[in-house]
């Protein structure tokens, strides 16, 4: 059983819930505080179901003044009451805002509704699309595991960080940014948990290009079991039907470091390859995927020579993924990584009219599976005394080669570096991030097994500067919650 504590009113509420229950077959809770013993009663949506249908056999006077009691103190509408669920030691868990930056644009006003198929979504559909799109479009299920593995809670710490001139609190960046959820844990035990726009731990943010990183943990993981023999193959040895192309004749390990050397625009102004390259698989009438890659067909750079960031080189490891296995792409996740790791809701990974998995994006869970997934990383791929991914892939994904000087960080981009579809943070320490357009972040540092994921909802695709806040947050949270 669990308990909602509310604080504010729904502009801009606050609710903590207590961890309990799994989230996919959690029941709903009514959640009745008595102002006087300053006590939290807890009912479920049978007790109380059976209460209201009690009442509405009652004489009609009676009926009328016991619904109202019922419904009076479901929505806390005294003012003494309210103040003492405020003033009330919360326990440690995940806290629920109705709210957030800007959210009259995002579609408050309309309980930030979801977008439609086959269209990009307007900004008031954005926080509903962006929570929602494995329904949106369709989707090959990953169900959840048979056994979940519970996080552990510890109060939340007080955290503050410099931007510019300002020295802010935690509570502060929430304000200003608009992130959907915010999780950060250390190893097995969350620290920080809240929800902005009335999303809540149900809710499956979808990944955008952090999905990237899965397909390379995957391939991993396939090499390991020598479905495929080496990364140093070319794709045509796996994928027939991009025979006499220059993506059939470029290496697995090119396409792993966005390396290939062919031509692929991304700059997401609807216009550029990406936007064909989504059109092509999201919308029309089903086509093989490896003929629509096979478009993208000129070189300019020998493979393995210069950074360039094209997700349809994520496109084609899927590919590669599928036919090495005999398995879709989300089945072998699945089996090889989300059922182990314990996580406690299905997740889903959007597919093309052929059924295959959209590789370089559109994987969708909740904010505390994501941060399943972070600790596994945070762990080199073990998973309580089980090596799920090669450590030493995890090593090499997560480290540049004196060979690939290219890759590094402040070379590949002004900031980051680049691995198995992954990006490196620059420093002596080993750290790195999964990320995705208008804000999707998971910040991992192996060192002191630190985690920080990050959904959001940015305005545009690619803003400049955005990822500075959310960096200079976990700069601070490395120096103050490590160890």
């Amino acid at each position: 059983m669990v308990t909602y504590l509310r604080g504010k009113s729904k502009a801009g509420g606050h609710r903590r819930l207590t961890p309990s229950a799994r989230s996919d077959s959690m029941p709903r809770v009514t959640g009745l505080r008595c102002c006087s013993h300053k006590r939290t009663h807890t009912r479920t949506c049978e007790e109380a179901s059976a209460m209201i249908r009690g009442a509405l056999c009652r004489p009609r006077g009676c009926r009328r003044l016991f619904l109202s009691v019922i419904f009076a103190s479901a929505v806390w509408t005294a003012p003494a009451c309210a103040q003492d669920v405020r003033s009330a030691p919360a326990k440690p868990g995940p806290v629920f805002s109705d709210s957030g930056p800007d959210a009259e644009l995002y579609g408050a006003a309309e309980g930030y509704p979801v977008g439609t198929r086959g269209a990009a979504p307007e900004l008031d559909r954005l926080v509903g699309s962006y929570s929602h799109f494995g329904e949106i479009y369709p989707s090959r299920r990953v169900a959840r595991a048979t056994t979940a593995w519970q996080f552990k809670r510890a109060p939340e710490p007080s955290i503050t960080y410099s931007f510019g001139t300002e020295k802010l609190g935690i509570a502060d960046y929430l304000k200003r940014n608009p992130a959907t959820g915010l999780l950060i844990a250390r190893d097995d035990t969350i620290l920080y948990e809240h929800y902005q726009y009335a999303r809540t731990d149900h809710h499956r943010f979808v990944s955008q290009s952090m999905a990237k990183t899965l397909v390379a943990m995957l391939v991993g993981i396939a090499v390991s079991e020598g479905r495929i023999k080496s990364i140093d193959d070319v794709v045509v040895t796996y994928v027939p039907g991009l025979a006499g192309t220059e993506y059939g004749n470029t290496s697995i390990r090119a396409l792993l470091n966005m390396s290939s050397g062919v031509e692929f625009s991304e700059v997401y102004d609807g216009n550029d390859d990406i936007a064909r390259l989504g059109r092509a698989l999201f919308a029309g009438p089903p086509k093989d995927p490896a003929a629509i890659v096979a478009q993208f067909n000129t070189r300019t750079a020998p493979p393995g020579t210069k950074f360039h960031y094209a997700s349809v080189e994520t496109e084609i490891l899927g590919l590669v993924l599928r036919a090495a296995t005999g398995t879709a792409v989300a089945d072998y996740l699945h089996d090889r990584i989300w059922d182990p790791i314990g996580t406690e809701a299905d997740a889903s990974w959007v597919i093309d009219g052929s059924g295959q998995e959209i590789a370089f994006c559109c994987f969708n869970a909740t904010l505390r599976d994501y941060a399943r997934l972070a600790r596994l990383l945070a762990h080199d791929g073990a998973w309580e005394g089980r090596q799920l991914i090669p450590r030493q892939w995890l090593l090499d994904a997560t480290t540049v080669r004196p060979a690939d000087g290219h890759l590094a960080p402040h070379v590949a981009t002004r900031y980051f570096g680049y691995g198995y579809q992954v990006w490196l943070l620059p420093g002596e320490q080993r750290r790195f991030a999964l990320l995705g357009i208008r804000g999707q972040v998971i910040l991992v540092d192996p060192a002191s097994k630190l985690v920080m994921v990050h959904t959001a909802v940015r305005q545009k695709p690619n803003e400049p500067g955005a990822l500075r806040e959310p960096l200079a947050l976990w700069s601070a949270v490395l120096q103050q919650l490590g160890q």
